[in-house]
């Protein structure tokens, strides 16, 4: 058995999935899409740059983040259909994914969440010399945020289903009772975050492209990560939170309900009675680690395979 995974060269999480896959997996995996026997479509959204021809002839697994049906239009349905000809089963990295995914399609529905690094994503000691090489008082409490919050289109409107005005309502009042709060943001696309801090004067600082080892240190030294969004796919932050024992709340979407302890869950209305629970999230992620979380895909292709 060989397994192909698509191309994506977005310099964005699912590319390093891919690469995590191929390292660890050499003895199943191929580079190669004419020699493999399985084609996953780890990136669905750019599923027409493979071969059709190939897609016919191998078993094909595609994978579904998430599925905004607001705005889910007659384009993507006719894209959703067209590939789901080529498809003989989906995966899911949670299961209120695989809930939505069930009101569009018959076929087989597995539910993994990514993995996650505990080689790299991992707590650390000496906080206070970790906040000095970033600059940071050791009486400041930080927030995190390291998700995208902006539309692509004109790099300015937010996006919505990512929560930034969420985020921005929770900062806001933790600022008013909290002068020592201090925002770290961390990707691409911030600019509405960043906009919005600038007119109401709230302290803010932006490592726009880290590598994962510095985003590692920077979950370290926080006090708090918030999760807002109103659709997701995991967020994989809230894997990587629990590994580093990061202060997390976040609301109930994505892997949230699989991870978190469910008085770390929030509704937007009443964030101020969620509590941090350290330990039952990172027990909860220890079945994802390195090499377990990758077996249980492994297990799924096999039984792709001999299908």
């Amino acid at each position: 058995m060989k397994v192909y995974l698509s191309k994506l060269n977005e310099s964005w999480v699912v590319d390093r999935f891919r690469n995590d896959w191929y390292q660890n997996n050499k003895d199943i995996s191929t580079e190669s899409i004419y020699k493999s026997d399985i084609i996953w479509i780890i990136s669905p959204w750019v599923w027409k740059k493979i071969s059709r021809r190939q897609l016919k002839k191998k078993k094909v697994v595609c994978s579904i983040y998430h599925i905004d049906f607001e705005n889910f239009d007659d384009n993507e349905r006719k894209d959703f259909y067209e590939r789901d000809k080529f498809v003989d089963e989906y995966h899911v990295i949670s299961l209120k994914t695989k809930t939505q995914l069930e009101n569009l399609t018959q076929k087989k529905i597995t539910s993994i969440p990514f993995w996650v690094d505990q080689n790299i994503f991992k707590h650390l000691e000496n906080k206070k010399k970790l906040r000095q090489k970033y600059g940071f008082k050791e009486e400041e409490y930080l927030v995190g945020s390291f998700q995208r919050d902006t539309e692509g289109h004109d790099l300015k409107s937010p996006k919505l289903i990512k929560g930034p005005d969420v985020f921005l309502d929770i900062v806001k009042e933790r600022y008013e009772d909290n002068k020592n709060l201090v925002v770290i943001l961390t990707g691409k696309r911030r600019q509405y975050l960043i906009y919005k801090f600038n007119e109401l004067d709230i302290p803010y600082r932006y490592f726009e492209m880290v590598d994962i080892y510095t985003i590692n240190e920077l979950y370290n030294i926080l006090d708090l990560y918030l999760v807002t969004s109103r659709i997701e796919g995991g967020p994989q932050a809230i894997l990587e939170c629990a590994q580093t024992r990061t202060p997390l709340l976040s609301t109930n979407v994505g892997v949230a309900p699989e991870i978190l302890h469910e008085e770390s869950i929030y509704e937007v209305d009443n964030f101020k009675n969620a509590k941090v629970n350290i330990e039952y999230a990172y027990e909860k992620s220890m079945r994802y680690t390195i090499p377990e979380g990758m077996s249980m895909y492994r297990s799924m292709m096999e039984l792709i395979y001999e299908s």
